[in-house]
């Protein structure tokens, strides 16, 4: 039935979302490179990288790493319902908005292995090739999350649901072309 309520992100993924957008901020924003806070929060972020690795393979469905995985099929799908204006309704993360969530992933390994060289290893001190590949990744990131959270908003207006407040909830209203699951 339309407008009933269906549950959609299980309180690791949230939780993990939550942790991941926190520590970027304080991070990116307001921690120093270097300051204790700022290693400890990018240890504790590659720890939740760990488990959502993890979680990708064992978890429910929504969670599921083959649930929502980009292929040219599902992309070639979710663009050709784009360029014809019709959402493309689905339970999880959409194609492009997996792919756009691969290459954030992406980008916080290569921000937590780069910090991991320039805090660790005592060849490294000194180097000037990992602080730029940090700061470069860290750059990447925040374009990816500014793309992450304009995307969700459009597809908030385009299905007429507040997808933001999902992943805060972990629950969606039920659209008209979905069936119980």
């Amino acid at each position: 039935m339309p407008g009933e309520s269906l549950r959609l992100w299980d309180p690791l993924v949230r939780l993990f979302h939550l942790s991941i957008a926190g520590v970027f901020v304080a991070n990116y924003f307001f921690n120093e490179a270097g300051d204790d806070w700022h290693v400890w929060l990018g240890y504790y972020a590659m720890g939740w990288l760990l488990v959502r690795t993890v979680w990708g393979f064992v978890g429910p469905r929504s969670a599921r790493w083959a649930d929502f995985w980009p292929t040219p099929n599902r992309l070639g799908a979710h663009v050709r319902s784009l360029l014809k204006g019709r959402p493309l309704h689905r339970l999880g993360h959409s194609p492009l908005g997996a792919l756009v969530m691969l290459l954030m992933l992406l980008a916080l390994v290569v921000i937590g292995v780069s910090g991991f060289l320039m805090q660790e290893i005592d060849a490294l001190w000194g180097a000037d090739w990992p602080l730029q590949i940090h700061e470069t990744a860290a750059n990447v990131l925040l374009g990816l999350v500014c793309v992450h959270v304009l995307a969700a908003v459009y597809e908030s207006i385009q299905v007429r649901d507040n997808l933001p407040l999902s992943m805060l909830t972990g629950r969606r209203k039920r659209l008209p072309d979905e069936r119980a699951q």
